[in-house]
């Protein structure tokens, strides 16, 4: 496979309207964890060829977007041949113009009707997951580069280490209660948004979703290939106390990282390295350069969480995420470059890396954060979604170009 260097995207968070979604329905029952509704998003369901032609010019080869489960099955069993030939579209553009499309089958997003009966936790879960992916790989997995079925299964375990406000947790459980109230039904689920107490039985029913879906777009071309992507922060130890950060690689990757062993390839998607001592994490020093999440600006991350997954699972690297959540482009823009030499030199020590897709084209819905955090290389007016590029992306451009000469 050429080496892949594209952006990555997802449906809900640039679609907008996306009306039929769990994730919809959690932004409008009140209260809600969510800082604003998702709304047009960035309009990229009307404007997707806009977007394609946005990575074009920056000189990439491949794309990835996810198709939404809520538009192709808006009722159990009820698949809607518009909303497939609107993918299909997709695929078919990116392939003419000459980006790889990788596709995620879910990225966070499920039916409302999925999640008001239980979500991951209903039994049928998996083979309902399934019955959905065996119908989008009829129409795309032909033609499609790489299909990554689940979007960070791990991301609610990874932020329960996070250093969050408990009265984000508080809403959290409030969200699902007005949910499942509003909607008439005793638990209303959804993937990003999870109670500590069910995370467990939730990681079951989509590790049984993952091995079922794997098989459905198997099925129809067992040669693609097929897996899924990993949050995996840089977890380092400060001192001699391994402990606490080995707790945590237990309690936040164990799990998937073996199920990887069995797919194709480990996506990962890393924003941020941390330290660990005997007692927890260790704060930022004062005065060190910060995204948006708190987080301090690491570029080698990225090198890092690669070395780690591929030393874990023996399976191939597609970076399927990495960036920075940061207003000032300056940051992002003096990032890029260190990031990717940290991961050319890993590829350089023998880990086998199969592409890098840069978090995010645009400016999008931040799930609970709405609009507030800006991960693009692009700005999108909220009022006409004029996408303006920001340096960062000639800066990205130029880098890509570079790493294609040298090779």
């Amino acid at each position: 496979m050429t080496f892949l260097w594209g952006v990555s995207g997802a449906g809900h968070q640039t679609e907008g309207d996306n009306t039929g979604s769990d994730t919809w329905y959690l932004e409008h029952v009140s209260p809600t964890v969510f800082a604003e509704p998702s709304g047009k998003a960035c309009d990229s369901y009307v404007r997707w060829r806009e977007d394609i032609g946005l990575a074009v010019d920056l000189g990439l080869n491949a794309y990835r977007f996810s198709v939404e489960w809520a538009r192709v099955e808006p009722s159990p069993g009820v698949f809607d041949s518009a909303e497939l030939d609107h993918y299909e579209a997709i695929v078919d553009h990116c392939l003419s113009v000459g980006l790889a499309p990788v596709v995620t089958f879910n990225h966070f997003t499920s039916p409302h009707w999925f999640a008001a009966q239980g979500g991951w936790l209903h039994p049928d879960a998996p083979a309902l997951f399934a019955r959905y992916c065996d119908r989008v790989a009829a129409r795309l997995a032909d033609r499609i580069a790489v299909a990554v079925t689940l979007n960070e299964p791990n991301l609610a375990r990874l932020l329960t280490w996070l250093d969050l406000p408990p009265v984000i947790r508080d809403r959290e459980r409030a969200t699902l209660e007005a949910a499942s109230r509003a909607a008439g039904v005793p638990r209303y689920r959804v993937a990003n948004v999870m109670l500590p107490e069910e995370m467990d039985a939730m990681a079951d029913g989509m590790t049984a979703g993952h091995r079922a879906a794997r098989a459905a777009i198997k099925a129809h071309r067992p040669d693609l290939p097929v897996g899924f992507s990993l949050a995996i922060v840089d977890d380092h130890v400060q001192g001699d106390d391994p402990a606490v950060r080995d707790r945590k690689r237990s309690e936040v990757y164990e799990r998937w990282l073996e199920l990887a062993r069995e797919d194709d390839f480990i996506g990962v998607q890393n924003y941020e390295r941390v330290f660990y001592d005997g007692d927890g994490a260790v704060p930022p020093p004062p005065g060190v350069p910060r995204n948006q999440m708190g987080s301090a600006i690491e570029p080698l991350s990225l090198a890092g969480a690669v070395r780690y997954a591929h030393s874990m699972t023996g399976r191939p690297v597609l970076v399927t995420e990495h960036g920075m959540a940061t207003p000032d482009d300056t940051l992002r823009d003096a990032f890029l470059a260190p990031a990717l030499d940290g991961l050319h030199q890993a590829m350089a020590d023998g880990v086998p890396v199969l592409g890098y897709l840069h978090w995010t084209l645009l400016d999008n819905f931040e799930w609970i954060f709405g609009y507030a955090f800006h991960y693009g290389l692009h700005t999108v007016d909220r009022e006409t979604f004029t996408r303006t590029p920001k340096p960062s992306a000639k800066t990205y451009a130029a880098l890509v170009n570079t790493y294609r000469l040298r090779k």
